[in-house]
């Protein structure tokens, strides 16, 4: 009787120990590939507590969350024979652990090749107008390119951005001394268009003021006051140009009034019964 109690609680103790070393955690993070006897079953085992068969089955995990690779900095020359070293970074995840695991021996050094390829490809397709300003498209193709390969392996690109463009310092002088005329004549433009604006008011202003002689006279009151207001010991009032030409115009009168040639009355007639002396 004893025998078989001993007998019962080594095979549960055996059992026991059977079921602990085929009892794994797969975390949320991550998705269980079973192999067993080294072929993988067609599904793949979800985050929790799963079992396995002893001594047949093996488990690889493979995480699922967005991997940020950065791409190293890569030399190239751009569509118009510029040279430039740009530097990248991609974002993908695993959507198919199965292909992830089987397909590619190492999916992280696979895209970050595939990646440093495509990016030296699209800086030779590339001018470096593009590659400065119009970085969202070069984003796009620079996705597809990496995508195409990758999807074979499983592996979805989130994003591909370009981090830096490096110049050479003859051209960023270049860039520098373009850039600043390119101000300097936006400058000019503005500059000159206020003129034309301000002489396009003064203008019409003028034809008012000479329409209405009063609106001088208040203008030339209003001046006034905005001087007084400043509190200075000086006042400087402004002459009227009218009152000026109102004198020349006087002068001119006088003038012509003096040089005028004087001509002699004529004498009076003689009254009747009068007589000539002699």
């Amino acid at each position: 009787m004893e025998g078989t109690v001993v007998a019962v609680v080594l095979v549960v103790v055996l059992a026991l120990l059977v079921l602990r070393s085929g009892m794994r955690v797969v975390n949320q993070v991550e998705r269980g590939v079973v192999f067993r006897w080294g072929k993988a079953l067609p599904s793949y085992r979800h985050p929790g507590i799963t079992f396995l068969i002893p001594f047949a089955d093996r488990m690889r995990k493979v995480n699922v969350q967005v991997v940020t690779m950065p791409v190293p900095t890569q030399e190239g020359i751009t569509k118009d024979n510029v040279s430039v070293k740009v530097d990248a970074v991609v974002y993908f995840r695993v959507t198919d652990p199965l292909r992830a695991a089987i397909e590619v021996q190492d999916y992280v050094f696979a895209v970050g090749q595939v990646a440093q390829s495509s990016l030296r490809s699209i800086i030779g397709k590339s001018d470096l107008d593009d590659l400065l300003t119009d970085r969202e498209r070069l984003h796009e193709g620079l996705a597809l390119m990496i995508d195409s390969p990758a999807a074979e392996w499983g592996i979805h690109i989130d994003r591909v951005e370009i981090k830096d463009v490096q110049l050479p310092e003859s051209l960023k002088r270049s860039m520098s001394r373009q850039a600043e005329a390119e101000r300097e004549r936006r400058a000019r433009v503005i500059t000159a268009d206020g003129e034309f604006q301000a002489a396009q008011q003064l203008a019409n202003a003028s034809r008012i003021m000479s329409d209405t002689p009063e609106a001088m006279q208040l203008r030339l009151l209003q001046t006034v006051v905005e001087v007084a207001a400043e509190k200075n010991s000086t006042l400087v009032m402004p002459f009227p140009v009218e009152l000026l030409r109102y004198f020349d115009r006087a002068a001119q009168k006088l003038d012509a009034g003096l040089s005028a040639p004087t001509v002699p009355a004529p004498a009076p007639a003689p009254e009747a019964g009068a007589t000539e002396q002699p």
